[in-house]
């Protein structure tokens, strides 16, 4: 079968469509605390590893907290990295951003081995204390799989983390979500979520006696570490015609671009990260930093696109929280 384009624009897709790409006003700040991380997973989009030095700093960590404080419309505080706990001033920015909005959601993106490192014993339950979300990746219920793709050993490292998590309540206490994500191993969409969340609690339940809430399903994107892998596969054609031909209006709507707000390690901002890590700023013109940004001028900007966006819109549709459509 010969190869369709995989120079559509994604913006002119869209309007074949009829699908509105709208912002909504932002609720969600997603923090990239940096790309230092004590894993170097396969799939990962920000090239993240053990050798990596971008952290963000104090003196940015408290130009946001800051900000936040004027911003009461944030619900939503997503950190990511990297291992986000990696970053020195991780327990002091959760501890600073629960007293400001008690009520708030604060979600840790989390690799679970990280819980098992060394000088990060107490970290488990500093998050319960906060009443942080635990969103873990865990790409498989089966060893071979997860440690294909993330490492020798991490399966089993996985399995203890998740163990210790529900000791202290989560994925039982509802105050204390744990959500795990999977990320096909290779080029190829995610499955049915739904279907694919049954097999994994009872897999985990039965073999391991572990419980979770929720399974996200997220499609890699073809770019960075997975796009080089793709390459060497002679693979990265085939898969991004995969996502063209697989793009799903219906999941335009729950984009994640639309209410969030995505900001690196500099403080600098961008519509979701994926366009931060293909250096799209915000709205496509100048750098802008998160604490000069005017959260009712956000509203009414665009939305940054690239054929890359294909993939959050391909099956079921992709985001940070799993898929977007039936």
């Amino acid at each position: 079968m010969p190869l369709v384009s995989t120079e559509i624009d994604f913006s002119e897709r869209l309007l074949e469509a009829g699908a509105l790409l709208g912002r909504k006003a932002p609720r969600t700040l997603q923090l990239n605390l940096g790309k230092l991380c004590n894993l170097t997973c396969a799939h990962c989009h920000v090239n993240a590893g053990p050798s990596r030095k971008e952290i963000m700093e104090e003196e940015t960590l408290a130009r946001i907290v800051s900000w936040v404080s004027s911003a009461p419309s944030i619900e939503v505080f997503d950190l990511t990295g990297g291992a986000p706990e990696m970053n020195p001033r991780f327990n002091e920015l959760v501890t600073r951003l629960r007293e400001l909005r008690p009520d708030a959601t604060l979600i840790d993106r989390c690799n679970l081995t990280i819980l098992l490192e060394p000088g990060y014993e107490s970290l488990a339950k500093f998050l319960a204390d906060h009443r942080v979300q635990v969103v873990a990746s865990m790409p498989c219920y089966q060893p071979e799989n997860v440690n294909v793709q993330r490492g020798d050993g991490v399966f089993d490292a996985s399995i203890e983390a998740l163990r210790l998590l529900n000791g202290l309540g989560y994925g039982s206490r509802h105050d204390l979500e744990l959500n795990l994500v999977y990320n096909p191993i290779g080029a190829s969409l995610p499955p049915d979520q739904s279907e694919l969340e049954r097999d994994y609690k009872e897999a985990l339940k039965r073999e391991f006696g572990i419980e979770f809430n929720r399974l996200f399903a997220i499609a890699n994107m073809p770019i960075a570490r997975f796009l080089t892998q793709l390459k060497r596969a002679g693979a990265l054609e085939s898969y991004q015609q995969l996502l063209v031909e697989a793009f799903n209006p219906a999941a335009v709507e729950g984009l994640m671009c639309c209410d969030t707000i995505s900001v690196d390690w500099r403080g600098r901002v961008y519509d979701c990260d994926f366009n931060q890590m293909l250096d799209m700023p915000l709205a496509g013109d100048r750098r802008r930093y998160v604490w000069e940004l005017d959260l009712e001028e956000v509203a009414g900007l665009p939305i940054a696109t690239g054929s890359h966006c294909f993939g959050c819109t391909a099956g079921a549709g992709s985001s940070c929280g799993g898929a977007l459509s039936d």
